[in-house]
């Protein structure tokens, strides 16, 4: 897992590393349960008092598995790849709208990173370094 995610270019070794112990290495059944372990996706809650939060990310995961997907998202907007290109032609001319749009392409970066180590399928906008 670890060297095929170094392989994805604005990934390095130290937050492969990270991600595969923290995230992926887990045995979670769909994409929503990755987004919502790494805190970028709202959870269902349970509890009456807190009806009027629900939806809202959860902040109790260790915050290096929340800060780095969002660390790989940025990035992406500095490099020419197809996901951060979308971002970038989205938040132009928006304002208050980037941090949202940062966030959102991290919780899709991660998804694709999960089902790139789970199926071996290089989704679309992921970009690896050739092999050595």
């Amino acid at each position: 897992m670890l060297r095929l995610l170094a392989r994805v270019i604005g990934v390095g070794i130290e937050t492969a590393d990270m991600l595969v112990q923290e995230v992926l290495a887990r045995n979670m059944r769909d994409r929503l349960a990755i987004a919502r372990y790494a805190g970028l996706t709202g959870s269902p809650t349970r509890a009456a008092p807190n009806a009027g939060r629900k939806g809202w990310p959860v902040r109790q995961r260790s915050s290096s598995a929340r800060h780095d997907p969002i660390g790989v998202a940025i990035s992406h907007l500095s490099e020419e790849q197809h996901l951060g290109a979308v971002v970038r032609a989205r938040t132009e001319n928006a304002r208050g709208t980037r941090k949202l749009m940062i966030v959102a392409l991290a919780r899709k970066l991660l998804i694709a990173l999960w089902r790139l180590v789970r199926e071996g399928v290089v989704p679309d906008g992921v970009v690896l370094r050739p092999t050595q």
